[in-house]
C-alpha cells in the first residue's frame, strides 16, 4: 500500500498539471480557431470547436490591407528600445553593483520609477512630444520605451552582476583590462543567462505596450496593439481580423521564448540555489 502512494501522488499531480495547462492554453487555441472560421461560424451556438472549412481569408486581408506593417513597427520599436535599454542599463547596473554608485538606496529609487502609473504622465509626455515633433515617429517611441524599461533592466542586471565573482574581474584588471573591457569581456558573458532573461522581459513589455502607442501614434508607426483596437467599431467588430492579428502578434514572442527558453529558465533561477 505504501508503495502505491508515491505513484498515486505523482499521477494526481500529473492530472492536475495537465488540466491547468489546458485551461491556460484554451484561449490561445480558441483565438487561433476564430482566425480560421467563416463569419457565420464565429457566433454559432453551440460553438464550433473546429471550423468546418478552415480558411485563411483573415490573414490574407491583413496582408492585402497593409495591416501587417504594424507588426514590423512593433518589432523595430521593441527591438531597438530593448537593445538600448540593455546596453545603458547594464553599464548603470555594473556601476551600482561594483562601485556602489549613488549609495545603497539608488537602486531602490530607480526601481520605484517603474511604479509610477503610466496614465499619470501620458498627458505631459504628449505635450512634450508634440512640441519637439516626436509624435508618430520611431525615435519618439524608442526613447519612451527605453526610459520605461531602464529601471527594470538596471534592477535585474544589478542582481545578476553581483553574482559574478569579483575575483575574475580583479584578475582581468591585473592583466591590463580596463573596467569597461572587464564588463563586456568577463562580467557580461558570465551573466549571459540573466542578460537574456532580462532582455526578453524588456522586449515583451515594449511589444505589448498600448497606452502610449495609442496616444503618440497616428499613421506612420502604428503598433500592432493599436492596430487591433481599430477593428472594434460602434457598428461592427471584425473578430476574425482581431484573432488573426493577435495570432501574428503572438508569434514573435513565442518564437523568442521558445528559442531562448533554456537561458530564460536559468536566468530567472540564477542565484536562487547555491552550491
Amino acid at each position: 500500500m505504501r508503495a502505491r502512494h508515491p505513484v498515486l501522488r505523482g499521477a494526481a499531480w500529473y492530472a492536475i498539471s495537465t488540466f491547468v495547462t489546458i485551461i491556460f492554453l484554451f484561449p490561445i487555441y480558441w483565438m487561433f480557431m476564430i482566425s480560421l472560421k467563416a463569419p457565420e461560424e464565429i457566433f454559432k451556438s453551440p460553438p464550433a470547436w473546429f471550423p468546418a472549412q478552415p480558411q485563411l481569408g483573415s490573414y490574407i486581408a491583413l496582408f492585402r490591407d497593409g495591416d501587417v506593417w504594424s507588426l514590423w513597427n512593433s518589432l523595430v520599436i521593441a527591438g531597438l528600445s530593448t537593445l538600448v535599454a540593455m546596453v545603458l542599463g547594464t553599464v548603470c547596473a555594473y556601476a551600482i553593483a561594483r562601485f556602489r554608485t549613488g549609495g545603497e538606496n539608488l537602486a531602490i529609487w530607480i526601481l520605484s520609477q517603474r511604479m509610477l502609473p503610466p496614465i499619470a504622465v501620458v498627458f505631459p509626455i504628449f505635450l512634450a512630444y508634440a512640441s519637439f515633433g516626436l509624435s508618430d515617429s520611431y525615435a519618439g517611441l524608442v526613447l519612451l520605451y527605453t526610459a520605461f524599461a531602464l529601471p527594470y533592466v538596471i534592477w535585474m542586471m544589478r542582481g545578476y552582476l553581483m553574482d559574478v565573482p569579483v575575483e575574475l574581474e580583479e584578475a582581468a584588471l591585473v592583466d591590463g583590462y580596463s573596467h569597461l573591457a572587464v564588463l563586456w569581456k568577463v562580467t557580461v558573458p558570465m551573466a549571459r543567462n540573466g542578460l537574456i532573461a532580462t532582455a526578453i522581459f524588456a522586449f515583451v513589455f515594449s511589444w505589448n505596450e498600448f497606452l502610449f502607442a495609442l496616444i503618440l501614434t497616428r499613421t506612420e508607426v502604428i503598433t500592432f496593439t493599436v492596430q487591433i483596437s481599430q477593428y472594434f467599431g460602434s457598428q461592427s467588430t471584425f473578430w476574425a481580423k482581431i484573432a488573426a492579428m493577435s495570432v501574428l502578434g503572438t508569434l514573435p514572442v513565442f518564437v523568442a521564448v521558445s528559442l531562448l527558453q533554456r537561458y530564460l529558465v536559468r536566468g530567472i533561477s540564477l542565484g536562487a540555489v547555491k552550491g
